[in-house]
C-alpha cells in the first residue's frame, strides 16, 4: 500500500471528522487510480460535509476521467449550487467553467 495512503488512513482514525484528511485521501487514491475508492471518499465527504467545495470539483473531474459526463455534470451543479450559498464566486466559477467544457458552452455562454 502507499505510504501516504497508509499515513492517512491512520490520522483518520485519530481524527475521522477531518475533511481535509478525507480530501487528501480521496486525491491519494486518484494518483494511484484506485477510482472507486476515490469516488467513495469524495462522495462521502460530500455527505459529511456538503460546504468542501474542493471534493466537487475533483469528483466531477474523476468522472470525466471515467466517461461518466452526466455525473460529472451533475456533481459540478451540486458544487455550483453549494458555491452560490457560501458564497464563493470563484469556486462557483470555476465549477460552472468545467461544467460548461462538457456541455460544449463557450465563455460567452454560446454552444
Amino acid at each position: 500500500m502507499n505510504s501516504r495512503i497508509a499515513q492517512l488512513q491512520e490520522f483518520l482514525e485519530e481524527d475521522s471528522n477531518d475533511s481535509f484528511l478525507k480530501y487528501a485521501l480521496a486525491l491519494e487514491y486518484v494518483l494511484v487510480k484506485e477510482n472507486d475508492l476515490a469516488r467513495d471518499c469524495f462522495l462521502k465527504l460530500i455527505n459529511d460535509d456538503i460546504n468542501y467545495l474542493a471534493s466537487y470539483y475533483q469528483l466531477g473531474k474523476l468522472y470525466e476521467s471515467l466517461d461518466e459526463v452526466e455525473k460529472a455534470i451533475e456533481i459540478y451543479r451540486k458544487g455550483i449550487e453549494i458555491a452560490k450559498k457560501t458564497d464563493n464566486k470563484k469556486t462557483q466559477l470555476e465549477l460552472q467553467e468545467a461544467c460548461n467544457a462538457l456541455l460544449g458552452i463557450d465563455e460567452d455562454g454560446f454552444l
